[in-house]
C-alpha cells in the first residue's frame, strides 16, 4: 500500500486499518481475518451486510481477486473506539477491461483493538440501484440515526 511517511497518524487503530487494507490488496484472507473481531459486521450501500470474521475475510479476498482491486487509505481520523477512512480503490469492474478509480469512506468501530464494524459509503455507478442511498441492513432507527423532531 502506498502511503507517504507521516501522512497518517501513528495510532493502533490506524495500523489495524492499514493491515486490513493490505490484506484486501493481497487477497490474503488470513491477514484480513487477523484484523477482525469474530462478530464483525460490514455494511455497504450496494451489498447486503457480511457478518462474521471468517465470512468477511473470505469475501474481501474473493472480491479483490475478481476485480483486481487495490485500496489506498488516503486520510484517516482515529478516536477511542473508531476510525474514519477516506479511501481510493483502483479496480477493474467485472465485464470491463478498463481500470477505474472509485473513492469512498468507511467508518470503522473497534472492540478490543480489532475491527468490529465497518460502514462503507461510496457511489459505484456499475452497481446503480435505487436502494443504494443508505447502508443495507443497518439498524438506523435502533441507533437513533435520523431522529428528526416531529411536528
Amino acid at each position: 500500500m502506498r502511503i507517504a511517511p507521516g501522512r497518517l497518524p501513528d495510532h493502533p487503530h490506524v495500523r489495524t486499518v492499514l493491515r486490513y487494507y493490505e490484506g484486501c490488496n493481497r487477497a490474503d484472507a488470513a491477514l484480513v481475518r487477523s484484523t477482525l473481531a469474530d462478530d464483525v459486521v460490514h455494511y455497504w450501500v450496494d451489498h447486503r451486510p457480511v457478518e462474521g470474521a471468517e465470512s468477511l475475510s473470505v469475501f474481501a479476498a474473493k472480491v479483490a481477486q475478481r476485480t483486481r482491486a487495490t485500496w489506498s487509505a488516503d486520510h484517516v481520523l482515529s478516536g477511542a473506539d473508531e476510525a474514519v477512512v477516506e479511501w481510493s480503490m483502483r479496480w477493474t469492474p467485472i465485464g470491463s477491461s478498463e481500470e477505474e478509480i472509485l473513492r469512498g469512506t468507511e467508518w470503522i468501530r473497534f472492540a478490543d483493538g480489532l475491527i468490529h464494524e465497518v460502514r462503507s459509503y461510496h457511489n459505484n455507478h456499475h452497481l446503480s440501484d435505487p436502494r443504494n442511498f443508505e447502508l443495507r441492513g443497518f439498524p438506523y432507527e435502533a441507533r437513533g440515526y435520523g431522529d428528526f423532531p416531529r411536528d
